[in-house]
């Protein structure tokens, strides 16, 4: 199999670039060459920025490719221009889209590909929502060989997989557990949700990859296992060997006192349970099953990131609002108690 990926080397398509390196696959990642150390031995690069079209068609003009994923494409405009590029070029085009896209609330928390589209709350998701409906034209009306993929809420070992965080990444939230501080979950942590290890992950897309059954279908891929955010944030305390110190706090509260796009990332996502139905997967690709359990991935994680201090990125910004929103919090419980 003779295979491009756009980008190659994010949380998700690092997993499948690694796992692809192994097998027979003649790989070529086409980025601007700022992650390259991370690219496994093998891989050929192609370098250029995906947006300088010009440039780009003439590094691919004598070549042809079975699949051709794109994992950095987030509004219509940027698959039209693949579209352009490499209509004539592969056999099979892949999308990276969202399972935020997902009807925002539910009406039934059982999450099948059938389920409808729509979020009114993240423009995030409205957008993947639009490049999913521009590129079911182009199948539906060029014959376009597409396939659309929905990942949920997947992670590496590079950055713990949280709910609510700062602009600067995780790390400030485990160093708050380490510190014993109060961190803050939403809503009451009860909530189901679905965590996936990008290996797992990995594996289900190469099984799409090739596959004639994924051309013209839309197929998320995730993790069979539903935790509470309580779990998660107890099992992220324990991998860190600390007591957890939980706050809870609504999440429409946090919206409406923070500049993060909560209402997205939140309300319009982490903040509705989701149980994903994977028998669409599982009948594309039947030896599919994610086999990595949230408590030993979070702890490869955690063991990773303390072991390499240029992950453990500070945010004291997101710090001092955390203690803002605890202290309004105990105020408030304190004046209506008189």
């Amino acid at each position: 199999m003779k295979a491009l990926f756009i980008g190659g080397t994010g949380t998700i398509s690092s997993a499948i670039t690694q796992q692809l390196a192994a097998q027979e696959c003649e790989l070529y990642v086409l980025n601007r060459g700022n992650r390259s150390e991370r690219l496994p031995a093998g891989v050929k690069t192609i370098q250029a920025d995906i947006n300088d079209e010009d440039r780009v068609a003439e590094l691919i003009a004598d070549m042809k490719f079975d699949v051709v994923a794109d994992f950095i494409a987030f509004v219509p405009s940027q698959l039209e221009r693949d579209y352009r590029l490499f209509k004539d070029k592969t056999k099979q085009f892949m999308f990276i889209s969202s399972a935020s896209a997902y009807q925002t609330p539910l009406s039934d928390y059982r999450i099948t590909e059938g389920t409808p589209l729509s979020n009114p709350c993240w423009e995030y998701s409205r957008n993947k929502i639009a490049c999913e409906e521009y590129l079911i034209k182009m199948y539906r009306d060029h014959g376009f060989p597409i396939t659309i993929v929905r990942p949920s809420h997947t992670y590496d070992e590079r950055s713990i997989p949280l709910g609510v965080h700062g602009s600067k990444g995780t790390w400030q939230v485990a160093k708050r557990m380490l510190e014993n501080k109060p961190v803050i979950i939403h809503g009451d942590g009860t909530s189901l949700w679905t965590m996936t290890h990008n290996g797992d992950f990995a594996k289900g897309f190469i099984g799409l990859m090739g596959n004639i059954h994924a051309i013209g279908e839309a197929v998320h891929i995730t993790s069979d296992e539903s935790v509470t955010w309580n779990q998660i944030y107890e099992i992220i305390a324990d991998a860190l060997g600390v007591k957890l110190n939980a706050v809870h706090v609504a999440s429409s509260f946090l919206d409406a006192c923070s500049t993060e796009d909560y209402r997205g990332g939140l309300l319009g996502d982490k903040a509705n349970t989701v149980v994903f139905d994977n028998a669409k997967l599982k009948r594309l690709v039947p030896d599919f099953v994610a086999t990595t359990r949230l408590d030993q991935g979070m702890r490869r994680t955690i063991e990773h990131i303390l072991a390499h201090p240029e992950l453990q990125t500070e945010d004291p910004e997101f710090d001092a609002w955390c203690d803002k929103v605890i202290r309004a919090l105990d105020d408030a419980v304190r004046a209506i108690r008189g």
